[in-house]
């Protein structure tokens, strides 16, 4: 089968489901752009309570990625959300994060996850920059920028912070990237030696989530308004065969 057959056999199938489902539960689907599922997890659990069907890529068929080439974290969480919702025809919740150093000029910032090369692992990015950052200011912070939009390239966009300090050395065993060497004051520990509970009340994500759970009747309200019943479907004009 061809890679248009195979996309148009895809976006059937998701058409009849998705049909299905929002007939059955009055619901508005919304697609995750990530495949991990653990992103999925944490959205769906805090969204649990309200009429939308939540998908991930994984979900779909083949999607070509986002070339996220943007300026800054909204840039890039915008262009993930917008081109999602413009291949599928269904609005997407994208978001971008990393790790802002002022002495280091701002970096890693939006190549945070590819610093030093795309080769590294995480420790080997976390020793670079404690490396780069000998003798310097300690000040740092993470961004998280979460964006929702819709195939029109409408949106809306939820950020957060979490101020911190940049560790002599990484501790703990959590978390992910550079986890270890954010050192968070008001808890005496670096992200990585959290409980996920909580990290997920003080971290840059987990408070641009809860700023989207506490809005999210309006960010339902907005999507119904700006999605008419047809485009809530990813075969909707042709966008997605």
């Amino acid at each position: 089968m061809n890679y248009k057959k195979q996309r148009l056999s895809i976006c059937l199938n998701l058409c009849l489901n998705l049909y299905e489902e929002d007939a059955v539960t009055d619901a508005v689907t919304l697609v995750i752009a990530t495949k991990n599922a653990g992103k999925l997890i944490e959205i769906d659990a805090l969204l649990k309570n309200y009429p939308v069907n939540l998908k991930s890529l994984s979900d779909f068929g083949p999607i070509p990625p986002v070339n996220e080439d943007g300026a800054t974290f909204d840039d890039n969480a915008y262009k993930k959300a917008a081109f999602t919702a413009r291949v599928l025809g269904l609005p997407a919740l994208a978001d971008d994060s990393g790790l802002v150093v002022p002495a280091l000029g701002g970096g890693p910032g939006i190549h945070s996850a590819r610093y030093g090369g795309n080769g590294l692992t995480d420790a080997e990015r976390c020793d670079l920059l404690l490396q780069n950052l000998k003798g310097m200011d300690r000040k740092a912070s993470f961004s998280c920028v979460i964006s929702i939009a819709t195939p029109t390239g409408a949106a809306l966009t939820y950020e957060a912070r979490c101020e911190g300090l940049i560790a002599e050395s990484a501790s703990g065993t959590n978390g992910f990237g550079y986890d270890p060497i954010f050192y968070y004051p008001p808890l005496n520990k670096t992200f990585a030696e959290m409980t996920p509970l909580e990290k997920s009340q003080v971290s840059h994500r987990g408070k641009a989530l809860k700023e989207l759970q506490n809005e999210f009747d309006k960010v339902l309200a907005w999507l119904q308004q700006q999605m008419p019943v047809l485009e809530k479907f990813p075969c909707h004009g042709g966008v997605a065969c």
